[in-house]
């Protein structure tokens, strides 16, 4: 069974920056695209990023343009979502997924983390 595990959540003031980590096993992930999501109280579960296998592609949401980034050390099975100049909107739980087409629905991955809480405060 595949597993993600998300690390790297806490509380951060509004302007501050986090790293996100998602490690993930298996051994199919050459196949697959792995992608960051965030759900807010009340709100839909909503598209942060996503990146392919070897990193060569990254698409974002509107909202976290140049701001976040997706990378990826695929050698280490790990994901990561660096985000810069935080906003208090950007407070919600974050998940990783892996799927395997690209995609910005989140029911079009098959795989996701348990979540890690990001809080920025104003």
């Amino acid at each position: 069974q595949v597993q993600l595990v998300e690390s790297g959540g806490g509380l951060v003031q509004a302007g501050g920056s986090l790293t996100l980590s998602c490690a993930a096993s298996g051994r199919t992930f050459s196949s697959y695209v792995m992608g960051w999501f965030r759900q807010a109280p009340g709100k839909e579960r909503e598209f942060v990023a996503v990146v392919n296998w070897s990193g060569s592609s990254t698409y974002y949401a509107d909202s976290v343009k140049g701001r976040f980034t997706i990378s990826g050390d695929y050698t280490k099975n790990t994901v990561y979502l660096r985000m810069n100049s935080l906003k208090p909107e950007d407070t919600a739980v974050y998940y990783c997924a892996a799927g395997r087409v690209w995609a910005v629905e989140p029911n079009s991955y098959n795989y996701w983390g348990q979540g890690t809480q990001v809080t920025v405060s104003s």
